[in-house]
């Protein structure tokens, strides 16, 4: 089986090494990057002075984003908040851009029952759930979307980045400076390949700047479910196995980690985040999964794969994420109890 191309490699490149030819291509890209960081910081001037509108939503709202480009987990994050309010006998409203198309797919998939709007329109797409039946709104990738409020405003940080630069798109992954940490009503560390105390270490630092809650959350394979039957089966089925390691996702690394952390022998197949099949790619994806243990694949891929996988080929394996609290959850937890009302909740 040969590998596909690994687009993610020239980023990480750009963003981790320190190399001279990174450093170099970095400092080329300085200007861009001064640009960038003064657009943003000239747009947050112009909603905090009232030069642009903030639009209020008609229901509790929790926003979850970021800082940096992909691979924080903040998806994973906005999915078990959702589900934290199911089982508290609410109906979430999941809102979010949109774009590709996977996404929206993954979170009806994943919240089973959730209202999910993918609309640009964060406002639009308010009244649509709450027309819908939503009691509570969770905004997916909103961190930078100043026009409406929110009740609980919580930013995703990964220990990851604690490996790439501090520059700005496009030098670095930084959609914000370090000081934006400062908007968050709470926040919570992610590591998926990162260490224990790495992941602490990143807390500590963002405790200093802002003095909400922190917590820290490991995001680790936890299940291993069939594509098509949904067959639920521990990680562990995988050690010792020739497995292809599929994906179209911003931080292939992590995902690759992980299935290497199950004890499996990892070809490494990645396309571009957000990537849109192609028949001769799931070509590509039956043939691996004939000649390999096993395909396994993320709930992003999945969504785009399930109905066109073909009935004679062993069906691939989607890699479910599993969120373990290691230091806050509690506090996280109080902060969303927090937002709605006992009211609200009946």
């Amino acid at each position: 089986m040969r590998r596909r191309g690994d687009t993610h490699r020239m980023v990480r490149w750009l963003w981790t090494s320190r190399r001279p030819d990174a450093r170099l291509a970095r400092l080329a890209l300085l200007p861009v990057s001064g640009l960038w960081r003064a657009v943003m910081a000239g747009r947050g001037l112009a909603y905090r002075r009232g030069w642009f509108p903030v639009h209020d939503l008609p229901l509790p709202t929790v926003a979850v984003g970021n800082l940096t480009v992909g691979g924080s987990g903040k998806t994973p994050i906005a999915i078990w908040v959702a589900r934290h309010y199911q089982a508290r006998g609410l109906r979430p409203g999941i809102l979010l851009r949109g774009y590709g198309g996977d996404e929206t797919l993954v979170h009806e998939h994943a919240v089973p029952g959730a209202v999910v709007i993918p609309d640009p329109d964060r406002v639009a797409g308010a009244e649509r759930a709450l027309a819908n039946g939503a009691q509570v709104l969770v905004l997916d990738d909103a961190y930078q979307r100043l026009d409406v409020r929110r009740d609980l405003n919580l930013a995703v940080v990964s220990a990851e980045t604690s490996r790439a630069v501090r520059w700005s798109l496009p030098a670095g992954p930084w959609r914000e400076p370090w000081e934006a940490i400062t908007r968050a009503d709470a926040v919570i560390v992610t590591r998926k390949r990162a260490t224990a105390e790495a992941a602490r270490t990143m807390a500590d630092e963002v405790r200093r700047r802002m003095p909400g809650p922190v917590a820290v959350a490991h995001l680790g394979l936890g299940t291993l479910e069939g594509l098509v039957s949904g067959n639920r089966q521990p990680a562990d089925l995988l050690r010792g196995k020739r497995v292809v390691a599929a994906s179209g996702i911003a931080d292939p690394d992590a995902f690759v980690a992980q299935v290497k952390g199950a004890g499996a022998a990892v070809q490494v197949a990645t396309w571009k985040d957000h990537h849109d099949y192609r028949d001769e790619d799931v070509a590509w994806l039956a043939h691996a999964a004939r000649r390999a243990d096993h395909v396994v694949i993320t709930q992003k891929d999945a969504v785009k794969l399930r109905d066109r996988w073909p009935n004679s080929v062993p069906e691939p394996l989607v890699a479910t994420l599993d969120l373990t609290w290691e230091d806050g959850g509690e506090r996280i937890v109080a902060a969303l109890d927090a937002v709605v009302t006992p009211v609200e909740r009946l």
